[in-house]
């Protein structure tokens, strides 16, 4: 299978504080992979310096085989990688058919309004709301069309950062039925969310972080039927 993506030693830090420690993982074409952790672990400081907004001081990031850690972030979402941020990070007083428009910035061409008929028969609900300010969404909707819009850049790898932060329990439901369509479709995932059972429950292959580091690593089912897992994520 393909690597699409491989972190080798990156260390960040916010000023003295050392944010992540020497952490390296992989992604493989196809799959879904989860990062999963308590508040604070480094999950989100890890997306952010993938997509090129913190820089490591050590070690590389290989996207598609090219080294991208110095690439600009910008040109990192132009090479095919998108990220949905945590807080969706939408353009409130845009509609939601202006919003999917800047979602495909670095397309050319006559091929958007094709893909915003893709995105809409992903998310129904955008298309009956495309005229409707974003700002008057509901979180949900908020976070489906944050989705939508990373998904109109075409990515080799959608990165989503907390999908599920303050929905209700049947949207995250929702929410992850539709990380499952995509992972079906072919979409190459990496997902950073607290909710651990959820994200294990999609995930190919999931990594533990605790306080910048990587803790443990296996399937998604076997971390499910960790004990170390169950007693600190799940519950049990």
């Amino acid at each position: 299978m393909e690597q699409i993506l491989k972190v080798e030693n990156i260390n960040v830090y916010y000023g003295a504080i050392h944010a992540i420690k020497g952490i390296s993982f992989h992604v493989d074409q196809g799959e879904v992979v989860t990062l999963i952790g308590a508040n604070g672990a480094g999950k989100s400081t890890t997306l952010q310096t993938i997509s090129g907004l913190l820089r490591s001081r050590t070690g590389s990031i290989e996207f598609c085989g090219e080294n991208i850690s110095i690439t600009p972030s910008h040109k990192i979402v132009e090479k095919g990688l998108a990220q949905v941020p945590e807080g969706r990070r939408i353009f409130l007083q845009m509609s939601v058919q202006e919003n999917l428009e800047m979602g495909a910035y670095t397309q050319r061409g006559t091929g958007i309004e094709a893909d915003m008929e893709r995105v809409f028969q992903q998310f129904p609900r955008l298309k009956e709301r495309r005229r409707q300010i974003a700002g008057t969404l509901s979180g949900g909707e908020q976070q489906m069309l944050a989705m939508g819009r990373a998904l109109m850049s075409h990515p080799k790898l959608l990165m989503l950062d907390e999908p599920s932060m303050g929905l209700a329990p049947i949207l995250v439901e929702q929410i992850f039925d539709i990380i499952r369509q995509l992972h079906k479709d072919g979409t190459t995932i990496l997902l950073v969310e607290q909710n651990a059972q959820m994200a294990l429950s999609v995930a190919d292959r999931a990594y533990v972080m605790e306080t910048g580091k990587i803790s443990l690593s296996g399937t998604g089912a076997e971390l499910a039927a960790s004990d170390q897992v169950k007693k600190a994520y799940l519950g049990g």
